[in-house]
């Protein structure tokens, strides 16, 4: 073995032990007291992905009902933990779970669906959910499917879709008439994974008439684009004030099961042409348009334009507060406090 491979693997085997110590003093910190909730899951600095978005905004719903949630630990008199799909540390869950608190799972994908290859992710985490879940939450009907079709029977199943932060997303005051401009439609994410659509969107930006449409993308495009206005990732509130000046919103990912940028758009009030695949049709209903091939975005486009107002007064999203009340059921915590 080289010397540089011998020191980045003693480093690695250090950050383990520190990680295994840590854990240990945080079981004799957490022998008494608890909180009304653990939820185990390794956020990342906004902006980023969906399910971070999601869990903060689920986690200031339950805070702001007066329960006190503790993050990546399982104090004594805790009742109930929340994880999340593969985001945290196992041998630390599995240590602080022999606490008995009732273990709930948090699932998206599959993931091997979603990244579009298999590695093995879907695997482990069936192999986690069967060691210490009570329950499991799928995101969407297409999760909970797709994980059967793939021979995974994860432990006592519902569905129960994402939802925005309403403070944050949110349609305008007032829109800015057609008549006179041209059509403002927008794609975002967060996300370079290749199935976000990036072909898609190529197509779009070479195909649609830009006397007509103005195109925006906000996030890390996957493709390079010729007419496209780019604007890098933004934090959720700037993100939903470029959402509000928007007329359209185009999801062209494949097998997303519960995207939270479809979401941010449908609450700021964004008609969606959506692809027909994944939890899009579940999200979206009535407000939007579905295409199955590129080749049919632009009529669809079309379509969705002449009916704007029509589907924009269709649009139905969940909100954070009645999703809160589900997860709370699940977690046996009732649905408010």
């Amino acid at each position: 073995m080289q010397p540089r491979s011998i020191v980045r693997a003693a480093r690695r085997e250090g950050r383990r032990v520190a990680a295994r110590l840590d854990t240990e003093v945080d079981l004799l910190r957490t022998r008494r007291g608890g909180a009304d909730l653990a939820l185990f899951h390794e956020f990342a600095p906004s902006p980023s992905g969906g399910g971070h978005q999601f869990l903060r905004a689920l986690v200031r719903e339950i805070e702001s009902r007066g329960l006190v949630v503790e993050l990546n630990r399982v104090s004594r008199e805790t009742p109930a933990c929340l994880f999340n799909s593969f985001n945290f540390d196992f041998r630390r869950l599995e240590r602080f779970a022999r606490r008995g608190a009732r273990m709930v799972h948090r699932v998206d994908g599959p993931i091997g669906a979603y990244r579009g290859f298999d590695d093995g992710t879907d695997a482990k985490i069936a192999g986690v959910n069967a060691a210490l879940a009570s329950a499991t939450i799928f995101q969407s009907e297409f999760s909970l499917a797709k994980h059967r079709e793939l021979g995974f029977e994860l432990r006592e199943a519902v569905v129960i879709p994402n939802a925005v932060d309403p403070a944050i997303f949110h349609p305008p005051t007032s829109r800015e008439p057609l008549e006179g401009r041209r059509v403002r439609v927008i794609a975002s994410s967060w996300s370079d994974n290749p199935r976000k659509g990036g072909e898609t969107l190529a197509w779009l930006d070479r195909n649609l008439d830009p006397g007509r449409f103005e195109l925006t993308f906000a996030g890390r495009p996957q493709v390079a684009f010729e007419r496209f206005r780019l604007v890098g990732p933004l934090d959720s509130a700037a993100l939903a004030d470029l959402l509000r000046t928007q007329d359209a919103y185009v999801a062209a990912s494949r097998d997303d099961p519960c995207s939270n940028a479809l979401l941010e758009a449908l609450a700021c009030g964004l008609p969606a042409a959506y692809r027909e695949s994944g939890g899009h049709p579940e999200l979206v209903g009535d407000g939007g348009l579905p295409f199955s091939i590129d080749e049919e975005l632009g009529g669809v486009l079309d379509r969705l334009v002449v009916e704007l107002d029509e589907r924009r007064a269709r649009i139905s999203t969940p909100s954070i507060a009645s999703v809160a009340d589900r997860y709370l059921q699940v977690l046996g915590l009732g649905a408010a406090a």
